[in-house]
């Protein structure tokens, strides 16, 4: 998510789900009213049904909406390309960097609240999640020539949990400023998918494909750090 994409909101209904996203975060989805909500913006809590049917329709569209905008915004950089297969992984990093840095809320909601979803809802956004996830790594084997999905896929979740982390490192002013931690978590993430390029682990079969039984399918999540 760009930085443009973070910024003001344009409409109320935007506001009103950036103000839930962020009293989500800070107290839980049911330590809010809608009443609270409503203040937050600037209106009276009923006036908010004119826009959502309540808080679980809020909730579910905070949480469906990021896993759409960040697989949206992963496709349009793989298909801009680049000169090099370096290039897109680079952009991706620096597109999901985004959002690590500017939509904090959102990875706390995800982390406690994506079990309140309908199972539909929920279902949606584990869906987005895989896409997403896939998308990394097809771009991570190119790459570091790697044979074995399974490794790229490991590494592609191990960089998400660590991008995804900005919400647990403290007051937002105890961080360095937002270019010095975007330019640090962007080494880091790098270094990681670095760390991913040798001799194929115990376990994996010769080739670097799974041996029988075991799981290729991704555990984690893009948005939070949690299994999916």
């Amino acid at each position: 998510m760009s930085n443009a994409q973070s910024a003001a909101p344009t409409s109320r209904r935007e506001q009103i789900l950036k103000e839930a996203a962020r009293l989500f975060a800070e107290r839980g989805f049911h330590g809010v009213g809608v009443d609270e909500i409503g203040a937050a913006v600037g209106i009276s809590g009923p006036g908010l049904y004119r826009h959502f049917a309540g808080k679980d329709a809020m909730l579910a569209e905070l949480l469906v909406g990021i896993s759409e905008r960040l697989l949206e915004g992963g496709r349009m950089r793989v298909a801009e390309g680049g000169e090099s297969p370096e290039a897109v992984l680079d952009a991706l990093i620096e597109g999901h960097i985004d959002f690590a840095l500017d939509d904090r809320p959102l990875i706390t909601l995800h982390d406690r609240e994506l079990d309140r979803l309908r199972e539909a809802d929920r279902k949606r956004v584990r869906r987005l999640q895989r896409e997403y996830v896939e998308l990394w790594v097809e771009v991570v084997r190119r790459v570091h020539a790697l044979p074995s999905e399974s490794r790229a896929r490991a590494a592609v979740h191990a960089v998400f949990g660590l991008l995804n982390s900005t919400p647990h490192l403290g007051r937002p002013g105890a961080l360095p400023g937002r270019t010095e931690m975007a330019e640090l978590l962007h080494r880091l993430a790098l270094g990681a998918f670095g760390a991913v390029a040798g001799e194929p682990e115990d376990g994996e079969a010769e080739g670097g494909e799974p041996q029988s039984g075991e799981s290729v399918a991704g555990e984690s999540v893009a948005v939070g750090v949690r299994g999916a």
